[in-house]
């Protein structure tokens, strides 16, 4: 992918059941698939375990810290530990950073501000980042709009009609 093709922002957006009878790991991964952190039918999904390590903790964490807590949390639910190795939890922070539901304090990482994740997402991508994203959309939208009709392509009322 060359720069020109690279998004300068990208949100994934999907609509599940609602969340009655999850919980746990299998409330924060649905939310992890609602958000497009994770792909559906995805078996690597250790984002999720990095996202409720991040969510458990009162305090902001380390990336050790995020790392040993993502072992434990897969070993306890009989999973694999494959990609939980430190190079993959920290992109995996990242992506949660990049996409503003996580912040790094010093040398550690929290949810956003401390704040209920609803009210992260509220004020961080819903009321921030989404309209930027739409905004370009539209912005798309009226310059292809523009170039619609420069191809010689016939007016309505030039094509002829089936019954004629």
């Amino acid at each position: 992918m060359n720069h020109k093709e690279k998004p300068l922002a990208e949100l994934t957006l999907r609509k599940y059941e609602k969340p009655y009878r999850l919980t746990g790991r299998e409330l924060v991964k649905k939310l992890c698939l609602s958000m497009g952190l994770l792909q559906p039918a995805d078996s690597r999904d250790v984002v999720v375990d990095v996202f409720l390590s991040l969510l458990k903790s009162p305090e902001p964490v380390t990336l050790q810290d995020i790392e040993k807590s993502v072992k434990l949390s897969r070993k306890k639910h009989n999973m694999s530990t494959a990609g939980s190795a430190a190079s993959n939890v920290r992109r995996q922070v990242k992506r949660l950073k990049d996409c503003f539901i996580v912040e790094k304090v010093g040398r550690s990482y929290r949810i956003a501000e401390n704040a209920p994740l609803h009210e992260v997402f509220a004020e961080r991508i819903e009321k921030f980042y989404l309209p930027t994203i739409v905004s370009r959309v539209k912005e798309y939208c009226e310059a292809v709009e523009g170039e619609r009709w420069k191809n010689d392509r016939p007016a309505v009322s030039q094509v002829q009609k089936p019954d004629e």
